[in-house]
């Protein structure tokens, strides 16, 4: 097989993956690769919601912050308070590079980055650029990347890591277009390949994102909080999360059965006045929340009876919900609509007033909602678990960092818009790390490499997951698909890379390390108490719940921050 040689390379083209090559380069890094399917693939490049969300540091206003509370509100009973601190300090600063790029975040007359408040948040912390706040970013750090000459090397799947006694010696990659295999030794690894999105059938993540995580549980890697995932409404035919301004235009939820017949289910099952309260809600507590089963997510319980009843449901921007009047609407929902001056006739007039750009997104797309009803489902929408990662973004294997969605650096509860900032935040870590943590290029010898994979139907296992392990979870089920993908992974076969379903297999592979991982960590969770403290560690199908590492002790004298500073910086 042929080899090339590169001292660290990162996987990934997306705002995680550019931003490590990037501060790769800007550090000094010479021997450097990024390695990517696709550059115009992915979650950062092709998807968004209402106003897609950047959250950090509160910088306007007279309310209080510090990286101190930032890290505390990161710092959930199941995350580690090492890397929420390493994420809230980072904040700042990794803000400030992309607005020096040319992310375009809205500032006042003052110079002030005025931010609101999102989900599973107190303070106004979030910012935006509008639905494609993650595309405009991944644009910006693109340009750099490319100022910088950092190598690329375009349509590359990564197929397998190879690892020896003292950690990542190569990685393995399938040329899409040449159909051959090609090593690249490396004594660093950067994954920033998104969360494993293709585990299940009902997903917002784009049809270019799949995710590569089995990558990391095949050469040993851990996952943690694997069990946490965030689902809410998307839209079918074009996918994208329909939360913020898409909610608080009231729309009408109506299903349709297969003789065309519609009803109001929502209105039917809630009365019309909570209909209404809770299609509000929905704005800002779009993620279902096992928390809210008595209010706002009995809405997404709701939609997915119907549609395993068959049904159709859809959101009707035309006409208002059944029971709709200025004076029938809880005083925050009127007081939000008057403010943006959107308190008008019906929903797509509501939602021009408050977000025209959400119309104009889905029209240039052929959806019109001036004119058409909006299928949606409740489907996954990102990964709050992943493969478990320290304070710099390594993994327990040497030289393997990890970044972006695909690291496991939150559970729970995240707040709206924390992924956009880990993906900044992680990578320049990981960056910082790899450049200084002496590893070289192990002097191996070259050798052949025959991949054995499974065979079997990619859209069975995901319908499986959607069906027993996403946001409603049957146990049985679970225990089940969990054996069904047990005896697939050792049903495998040498596959060559000529053969025409090369790349399915691949692909395959990759779903079911991914789906046991993560279903024995469901599984786990199932048989605990409710919101159990502790970080969920999973292994080789084996799962166990850890104490999270606590915030750290810091010394702030600044004397003694100086010293080491100049210390580790300039020997």
């Amino acid at each position: 097989m042929r080899e090339i040689k590169a001292r660290t390379v990162v996987v990934g083209s997306g705002c995680a993956g550019l931003n490590a090559a990037d501060t790769l380069r800007a550090l000094g890094e010479e021997s450097l690769l990024l390695v990517t399917e696709d550059m115009l693939s992915g979650t950062s490049r092709n998807t968004g919601s209402d106003k897609q969300t950047y959250y950090k540091l509160s910088l306007s206003g007279d309310d209080g912050d510090s990286v101190g509370d930032l890290a505390r509100d990161l710092h959930y009973p199941d995350v580690n308070g090492d890397t929420a601190l390493c994420e809230a300090a980072a904040s700042a600063s990794c803000f400030f590079k992309l607005c020096s790029l040319g992310v375009p975040f809205p500032t006042n007359e003052y110079g002030e980055y005025v931010g609101y408040q999102t989900d599973h948040d107190t303070r106004r912390r979030a910012t935006s650029v509008g639905p494609l706040t993650s595309k405009v970013m991944t644009e910006a750090l693109e340009r750099s990347v490319r100022a910088r000459s950092v190598p690329i090397l375009d349509h590359a799947l990564a197929a397998s890591i190879e690892t020896g006694e003292t950690g990542v010696e190569a990685l393995v990659v399938y040329l899409t277009e040449e159909k051959e295999l090609l090593r690249i030794r490396c004594a660093n690894l950067i994954l920033c390949t998104g969360g494993p999105a293709h585990i299940y059938r009902d997903r917002v993540y784009p049809e270019s994102q799949h995710g590569m995580s089995g990558l990391a549980f095949a050469c040993g890697a851990q996952g943690a909080n694997l069990d946490c995932w965030q689902y809410g409404l998307a839209s079918v035919a074009f996918r994208w999360n329909l939360s913020g301004s898409y909610q608080q235009a009231l729309p009408r939820y109506v299903s349709v059965d297969a003789q065309g017949v519609e009803r109001e289910f929502l209105a039917d099952a809630l009365g019309e006045a909570r209909a209404l309260e809770y299609t509000f809600l929905k704005g800002y507590q779009w993620p279902f929340d096992p928390a809210r089963l008595s209010g706002s997510s009995q809405v997404d319980v709701l939609v997915k009876r119907e549609t395993d009843a068959g049904r159709k449901v859809y959101l009707d921007f035309l006409h208002n919900p059944r029971g709709y009047a200025p004076e029938a609407l809880t005083s925050e929902a009127r007081s939000y609509l008057e403010k943006c001056g959107a308190l008008l006739e019906t929903p797509i007039a509501r939602l021009g007033a408050i977000n025209e750009p959400a119309i104009a997104l889905y029209l240039s797309h052929g959806i019109d909602l001036h004119r058409e009803l909006l299928e949606i489902r409740v489907c996954a929408q990102h990964h709050n678990g992943g493969i478990a990662v320290d304070m710099h973004w390594q993994t327990d294997v040497p030289g393997l960092y990890v970044c972006g969605e695909a690291a496991g650096t939150f559970g729970r509860k995240r707040p709206g818009g924390t992924a956009l900032n880990a993906t900044q935040a992680g990578s320049m870590r990981a960056a910082q790390h790899a450049l200084r943590n002496g590893r070289e290029i192990a002097d191996i010898p070259p050798r052949e490499i025959m991949l054995s994979l499974p065979k079997g139907d990619r859209a069975h296992f995901q319908a499986e997951m959607t069906r027993v392990a996403a946001f409603l979870r049957d146990r049985e089920g679970m225990e089940a698909l969990k054996k069904h993908v047990e005896s697939a992974l050792l049903t495998v076969a040498p596959a060559v890379p000529t053969q025409p379903d090369f790349v399915d297999r691949l692909l395959l592979r990759d779903i079911l390390l991914t789906q046991r991982e993560v279903l024995s960590a469901m599984l786990y969770a199932s048989r605990e108490a409710e919101n159990a403290p502790g970080v969920l560690m999973t292994h080789n199908a084996i799962s166990q719940r850890v104490p999270a590492r606590p915030m750290p002790e810091r010394d702030l004298w600044f004397e003694h921050v100086w010293k080491k500073y100049r210390e580790e910086t300039h020997g």
